[in-house]
């Protein structure tokens, strides 16, 4: 049996220590060691070794005993945002979707089969930045799903499987292929309360001059406003234009 400081010296499990370290702090900052040990599972002084190292290069923070995540690391997701023109294009044309609907917009790219929320308008938008979401349950997952063929979605379902969210959530293969075969037929997607109850959205799909898909767009609100001619005319088209519009942009700077 491998000794604790044995597999500490690899730098595999050290990575996944320093990581896992990394996440409990995201989900909960202001932790103390015992605290952060408690939930890693960690030896104290496991926790008390990576911590000085994030310490020392600045991506967290001790601040009385407890520890948050350090400003370093928002460094480096800009950089991940800022590294493709089309994010950058789409950043604009998620405000610009925001301030003319009034109503919480979006831009989510797929990252190794989750949805990840690159852009957002509205309430607690930065907080939002990064989350991962499961695809099939959301509006802009399955406008990304539909550009897949057959073979690469029952890959996704494969290792991500069809969680259930709510009542709503499709949580069978053919359902979802159905749901995937209309969003080709008409070109966007909705969401009708399948991730959280009282959410309704509705997404298209970004693409690149050369028709690569970038990401989707996309609107959401409560329920009781996202109903008939005004998610299925309005907002579709308005989302239609924004996506167009980051199209152009790429090809024409």
């Amino acid at each position: 049996m491998t000794t604790e400081r044995g597999s500490d010296e690899t730098g595999v499990t050290t990575t996944r220590k320093t990581f896992a370290i990394l996440e409990t702090l995201k989900e909960e900052e202001g932790l103390s060691i015992a605290e952060i040990t408690r939930r890693t599972s960690l030896t104290k002084s496991t926790v008390y070794r990576h911590l000085a190292t994030l310490t020392d290069m600045g991506y967290v923070i001790e601040r009385d005993g407890e520890y948050y995540v350090g400003l370093r690391l928002l460094e480096i997701g800009e950089t991940t945002r800022n590294r493709n023109a089309g994010y950058t294009a789409a950043m604009r044309k998620v405000f610009e979707l925001g301030q003319e609907t009034d109503e919480r917009s979006l831009f989510l790219i797929e990252e190794e089969y989750d949805g990840v929320y690159l852009h957002r308008y509205g309430n607690l938008s930065d907080t939002m930045i990064g989350k991962r979401r499961p695809l099939h349950s959301l509006a802009s997952g399955k406008v990304i799903l539909a550009e897949w063929d057959d073979a690469e979605v029952d890959r996704y379902i494969e290792v991500k499987g069809l969680e259930r969210h709510t009542q709503n959530t499709i949580t069978d293969r053919d359902a979802l292929f159905e749901e995937l075969e209309r969003v080709r037929e008409q070109g966007y997607a909705v969401n009708d309360e399948e991730y959280m109850e009282g959410l309704f959205g509705v997404a298209v799909p970004v693409h690149t001059p050369d028709d690569e898909l970038l990401g989707a767009l996309g609107l959401f609100g409560p329920t009781s406003r996202f109903r008939d001619e005004y998610v299925h005319d309005a907002l579709v088209d308005r989302l239609r234009d924004k996506a167009g519009e980051i199209k152009v942009t790429l090809a024409y700077g």
